[in-house]
């Protein structure tokens, strides 16, 4: 079946999504056509559908028609991406009630129009997010109480200050949030710096005015952390306030904010603080324990490494063999496999069985640089413990070009050749001559970005 957006979108319905999109087709208000129904169950209970074999399914007595089959997947696509649209609608019942109160207020039903409008407002008010979406309800909630009080009584003002603040409310919270990710990506991957008035944004959310506002004032302390990193103050200062301001947020932002403390930690590890990776590890513990870091039943593989990395960095081996296994089947499945082999051939480098590290290194296979660079370093290490030193010097030499040929790698960069370059010199140092092995060491242990620090010094003692 070549129609790609047909198919991958029904293929993409879990078993609860397909039931409900049955029920939507079979109602005769959204659909009056049996052969879309049974189109649709082809589709989604055949691993490799053909058009012609679903023809013969939907309308056994007849010949295949090529150009009525399209046309009849073109009308199944388009009611499905209207049940898209009604799922996605339910996934928001205040907003619903909003839609509810205009349609009232459309028809002249005043009585019932204030009567919905005003148990929305309770409803925002005795709720207890305090997050981005509820200030964009409480705004959009405003301009609809403007609409018809300036109709009524001209000469309000105070609810065109009410639209005004929320405005602001909800503007600052978004702003003070997108400026987080940026400052977050930016501390990993590589991007241009643009222009903006980031300072003036930060200026406004420092003003007192919005102290009572987590969603302002979380994601400030939060831009603080990550924009000046040597500050372990911000990071404490934010750790605290995540953890009281958690009600206030849903499940998804919180996963956010706690990303955002974890890859402060990574970074601070990756420059040699140990301490950090301790506070990682928790952070870490906590999140899950919360269900934070799962979307759908899904753990990320980047987060399933950083976790292994941490614990593995904290001597926390034990709790690292467990997590690895515990969490392996939540990992997406085209990437599973090389995911849960890749961190496992860690926790074995770690152990000492370096035999089982090359074994698992096989089925491990990353497009992502920075995966990639770690399975690299592995192998190198692995390399080194087993004696294969040609094979060492080959691989480090494929390592340091991967890394000049990539451009989105940011501050790894740097850690990444420096372990190269630093490898390397404990491969050529004359160990008799013992002021180069000092020098040598002082270098290492004074370098500032080099996750491999604690290992080099080790071979070379």
């Amino acid at each position: 079946m070549d129609t790609a957006n047909l198919l991958f979108l029904i293929k993409s319905f879990s078993k609860t999504e397909a039931r409900d999109v049955r029920r939507f087709l079979a109602s005769p208000f959204f659909n009056t056509r049996e052969d879309l129904c049974l189109l649709f169950d082809f589709i989604y209970e055949n691993e490799n559908p053909q058009k012609e074999a679903a023809w013969q399914h939907i309308s056994p007595e007849t010949a295949y028609d090529d150009t009525a089959m399209r046309l009849l997947m073109s009308y199944l696509n388009r009611l499905l991406e209207r049940f898209l649209v009604f799922y996605e609608n339910e996934e928001d019942p205040m907003r619903n009630k909003l839609k509810l109160a205009v349609a009232y207020r459309r028809r002249g039903l005043a009585g019932q129009y204030s009567r919905h409008l005003n148990a929305l407002e309770k409803q925002l008010e005795t709720q207890p997010l305090r997050n981005g979406h509820y200030h964009q309800m409480m705004r959009d909630l405003a301009f609809e109480k403007q609409r018809t009080q300036t109709t009524s009584n001209p000469t309000d003002t105070a609810t065109n200050r009410q639209v005004i603040e929320t405005t602001d409310v909800h503007y600052l919270a978004t702003r003070m949030r997108l400026l987080c990710l940026e400052a977050a990506q930016k501390g990993v991957y590589r991007s241009k710096e643009t222009e903006s008035t980031d300072r003036d944004i930060v200026a406004l959310a420092k003003q007192e005015k919005w102290a009572t506002y987590p969603a302002v004032v979380l994601y400030l302390r939060a831009y603080e952390m990550l924009t000046q990193p040597e500050n372990d103050g911000f990071y404490h200062q934010y750790k605290d306030m995540m953890v009281m301001a958690e009600p206030a947020f849903s499940s998804s932002e919180m996963k956010e904010c706690y990303l955002f403390a974890i890859n402060y930690c990574i970074r601070r590890l990756n420059e040699g603080n140990k301490a950090f990776g301790l506070e990682a590890v928790q952070l870490y513990r906590s999140a899950l324990e919360g269900g934070f870091l799962l979307e759908n039943g899904i753990l990320s593989r980047f987060t399933y490494h950083n976790i292994v990395g941490a614990a593995l960095a904290t001597g926390e081996l034990i709790w690292a063999r467990e997590f690895i296994h515990q969490y392996q089947d939540q990992l997406e499945k085209k990437y599973r496999e090389g995911t849960y082999s890749f961190n496992l051939a860690r926790l074995e480098m770690a152990v000492g069985n370096y035999d089982s590290v090359l074994e698992l290194l096989q089925k491990a296979s990353y497009k992502d640089p920075l995966p990639n660079l770690a399975a690299k370093t592995l192998l190198l290490k692995t390399c080194y413990h087993l004696g294969e030193f040609d094979l060492l010097q080959s691989h480090l030499d494929a390592m340091r070009n991967y890394i000049h040929r990539s451009e989105v790698i940011g501050y790894h960069r740097t850690n990444y050749l420096n372990f190269i370059r630093y490898l390397d010199k404990v491969l050529q140092v004359n160990r008799l001559e013992k002021k180069a092995v000092e020098k040598l060491r002082q270098q290492i242990q004074n370098e500032k970005v080099l996750t491999e620090k604690g290992w080099l010094l080790e071979k070379l003692d």
